[in-house]
Parts: structure tokens; C-alpha cells; sequence
């Protein structure tokens, strides 16, 4: 049993590298592996289900091919929220619930709930994930949805360049009581940005990288511990070409 888990790719173009180079990952990866688990912000922003912009539409096409080939999961994250049940229907892939527990003894979330520090993006992510404000800019047009899109990526970059550093990291107070509470010693989620292990009295949390200057990812083949690895974006994947 092969488990890939990767995050915060943020894909933004079809015909930028990091797109290209996820696309060769599924292709590669779903040839072998029991399960992939994309735990959120696979795009940049995701503004509806009905989205027709070549990256929605190569999107359809890549994951619908990787799960004729094994199970693909898809975690909401911060930045694709509104990935709904059409995207899952036409692609195959399977909306996984965030925390999510993976067995019984590990746990995975995209990570933005722990940073509950920043006090501010908190209460943006508790109105951004209700349904009664997605059912109303789900309501709107596509292109009164990429405007609103564009604007709310220009202001969570103000506001994150005005924030100290260590509030939009995890809180290990908070992450040690969902992980208490689900009673669990295995940890894994991306949104930080800083990948790494480490090690705490509860456990392990294997941080997942965002797919900046290389690509992420946590392979997981039981018995062996989960091994980060990280690839250049610039090369075909698993070839080194």
C-alpha cells in the first residue's frame, strides 16, 4: 500500500511548469499508488463548479484520468472552498471532510483551522465556509465571481504582508487538542507553507510544502514512516528530463 498526500499547489495557469508538472505527478503516481489525497488550495482561487477557464477545464480532464487509475481525494482548503459536487461528479474524485480521519490513528486537514492565532482570518474563514455566504456568491455570474475572486486575493496578500509571522504558523496548543480529541499520533496537513517533521509529546505532524520553488509531497508505504520528498517543477516529474 502506496499513500500520496499533497497540498497548496495554488495552480493558477494551465501553461505554467507547476501545472504541467502536477499533471505528470497524477499520471505517474496513480499508475501505483492505493490513494491520492489532495489536501487543499489546488488552485489559487476556485470560483465555482462552472467555471469554464482552460484551468477548470484541464483540471476536469487530469483528475478524471488519474482516478480511472486509483482513488483521488480532495480536501477543501483556504483558497478552492467552493469545489463542490459537480467538480467531484465529473472528475470522479471523492470531497473528503476536513479533519479527516485517515484510520485510526492518523488524521489529516489542510491545516488553516489550527492557526487560530491569526484572530482576523478566522472569522474570514468562518464566513467564507458557511452555506449560507457561498450559496449567495454561488448565486452571482461567473464574471461577477472572478471579480470578487481577484479582489479577495489582492487583500489577503495586503493583509498577510502586515501580520507577524508566527500567527499564520499552526497553534501546537490547538493542534494538540484536535489530535487529543480524535485520539490520534499522526498528524498531516499543509497551508503553512514550512514544510518539515516534528515531533511532539502527542506524536508526529508531517507538514506538507506548498509548490513554490519545487514540488511537495508525503509518500506513505506502511510499514515504513511517511517520507516528505520534494522535485524540481522545472523538470518532467519522476523522469529528472
Amino acid at each position: 500500500m502506496t499513500l500520496i498526500f499533497v497540498s497548496d499547489l495554488h495552480l493558477d495557469d494551465v501553461d505554467e511548469s507547476r501545472f504541467r508538472c502536477f499533471s505528470e505527478l497524477l499520471d505517474v503516481e496513480a499508475r501505483s499508488a492505493t490513494a491520492i489525497y489532495l489536501l487543499g488550495d489546488l488552485t489559487e482561487i476556485w470560483v465555482g463548479d462552472d467555471d469554464d477557464g482552460p484551468l477548470a477545464i484541464a483540471l476536469y480532464e487530469v483528475l478524471g484520468r488519474a482516478v480511472q487509475r486509483c482513488p483521488v481525494y480532495v480536501m477543501h482548503g483556504n483558497r478552492d472552498f467552493l469545489i463542490g459536487k459537480r467538480f467531484a461528479d465529473q472528475t470522479g474524485v471523492e470531497l473528503i471532510d476536513d479533519p479527516y480521519l485517515l484510520d485510526a490513528d492518523t488524521l489529516l486537514s489542510h491545516g488553516d483551522a489550527f492557526c487560530v492565532d491569526d484572530t482576523d482570518y478566522q472569522v474570514m474563514r468562518r464566513l467564507l465556509r458557511s452555506p449560507e455566504w457561498q450559496a449567495d456568491i454561488l448565486a452571482k455570474s461567473l464574471e461577477e465571481r472572478r471579480s470578487f475572486a481577484r479582489g479577495l486575493r489582492q487583500q489577503s496578500r495586503l493583509a498577510n504582508a502586515n501580520k507577524a509571522e508566527n500567527i499564520m504558523d499552526v497553534s501546537s496548543t490547538e493542534v494538540s487538542s484536535v489530535v487529543s480529541s480524535h485520539q490520534v499520533s499522526r498528524l498531516v496537513h499543509g497551508h503553512t507553507h514550512r514544510p518539515g517533521q516534528h515531533l511532539s509529546s502527542w506524536g508526529m505532524r508531517y507538514v506538507l510544502g506548498a509548490w513554490e520553488h519545487c514540488g511537495w509531497l508525503l509518500r506513505w508505504t506502511p510499514p515504513s514512516l511517511p517520507r516528505l520528498e520534494c522535485f524540481p517543477l522545472t523538470d518532467r516529474y519522476g523522469t529528472g528530463s
